[in-house]
């Protein structure tokens, strides 16, 4: 199997990156495996970034207060996770890794047994994987004593850990749906039941008009509701509640009868999943494809503010784990992967200590963390990902 090493190279220089089918090394000067191979561009902006920040790592004031000396991997664990046991603003693994995030398509960095160790050297830490679990050994045939990392190529069996628990967010990449425009309005329609049923169940059939040329799997959706700004009242986006998926199985077929008039045949569904109640008049739209990949928490590199539109599911206010909509998205700058502080207002108040009774305004308060999971051109879809107290529409974020 390929490898790269570099003798002279100090260990707290070592960049190992772990992918499902492989594990690359920067190595300062050395020729890299990213020049040689055309499936793993690299420019020279990134690559000196990736050395940087492999170098640098993070001050030790970053590091939790009981940040333990190593970690072994178990099955389970989020990058999320471990680094809460070694940094105070877990967002900022990617530093602590020596990361460099613009070349990964895909966060499975780490798998289970392996074993991480936080090397502190002149004030500053870095996390680094056991070498013994990445290949890399110790030589000392030319009487040095010096390290000699050698890290190979290989294949890998596919359990990598994630980056954050897709298992909070995988269902809401269905259900959490926003159109740019009212093109539901306009969209097929469920027009008929079976018997006249009211209610679809899985398996049942369902008849329906409109164009549906265009894919065999659909998903239906209720009338979409308008998401509004909280501050200039301009509609964002119109979001879709999700109520299952149906399967095309005879599309709709129109005849001419004998005496002139066209028979309209409707197309013959099946229901192939229920979220929710299924019914006539709901509607269609074809099923996109799915994707998970660049969920690597990161900053936004501008400073970025809004408030939060509404609770997913129309609750009055949320907490841990709860899906919120937000008044930026894509052409504000917000993407997949983005972490950000959540804002509680500062109450009013009058300030019964001064004779004249004044009123004042209490300051905004830090309380949260939000991941953004889902972004579409003027609203995104974020995890609550830890709060202190209730969020509700109109709370603020900001980068964090």
């Amino acid at each position: 199997m390929p490898f790269c090493e570099n003798t002279n190279l100090p260990r707290r220089s070592l960049l190992a990156l772990s992918l499902r089918a492989a594990v690359i090394c920067f190595l300062g000067s050395a020729p890299s495996v990213w020049a040689q191979t055309s499936s793993f561009p690299i420019t020279e902006q990134q690559r000196a970034t990736a050395d940087r920040v492999a170098q640098a790592g993070v001050p030790l004031s970053e590091l939790a207060p009981n940040a333990p000396d190593s970690h072994t991997v178990k099955p389970g664990d989020t990058l999320w996770d471990i680094s809460k046991l070694f940094l105070t603003n877990p967002w900022r693994w990617p530093e602590l890794w020596g990361m460099n995030r613009d070349q990964i398509s895909n966060p499975h960095l780490i798998y289970p047994g392996q074993m991480l160790v936080l090397v502190k050297i002149d004030g500053r830490a870095q996390l680094q994987l056991a070498q013994q679990r990445v290949g890399a050994q110790a030589s000392d045939a030319d009487g040095s004593g010096k390290l000699s990392p050698r890290i190979r190529v290989g294949d890998f069996d596919g359990n990598a850990i994630t980056a954050i628990p897709l298992n909070l967010i995988e269902p809401f990449l269905n259900d959490a749906v926003v159109f740019d425009t009212d093109e539901l309005a306009t969209a097929p329609r469920i027009v008929a039941t079976p018997e006249g049923r009211v209610l679809l169940s899985r398996g049942d059939l369902a008849y329906a008009r409109g164009d549906l040329s265009q894919a065999t799997d659909y998903r239906v959706f209720r009338n979409t509701r308008p998401l509004l700004d909280p501050i200039s009242q301009e509609i964002l986006g119109y979001e879709a509640p999700y109520l299952g998926t149906a399967e095309l199985k005879r599309p709709q077929q129109n005849s001419e009868q004998a005496d002139g008039k066209i028979e309209i045949v409707p197309a013959t569904l099946m229901i192939k999943a229920v979220r929710q109640e299924i019914g006539i008049g709901d509607r269609l739209s074809p099923m996109p494809q799915r994707s998970f990949s660049r969920y690597i928490p990161h900053a936004p590199n501008a400073p970025i503010k809004g408030q939060v539109i509404s609770i997913y599911g129309e609750g009055l206010n949320a907490g841990q784990n709860q899906i919120v909509a937000l008044n930026r998205g894509r052409r504000d700058g917000l993407e997949r992967g983005h972490v950000l502080a959540l804002w509680q207002q500062g109450r009013s108040m009058v300030d019964s200590t001064s004779d004249k009774r004044e009123i004042i305004k209490l300051p905004d308060e830090r309380h949260g963390v939000l991941f953004v999971f889902q972004v579409y051109e003027r609203v995104s879809y974020a995890l609550i990902i830890s709060v202190k107290d209730p969020v509700k529409a109109g709370d603020s974020f900001s980068q964090p």
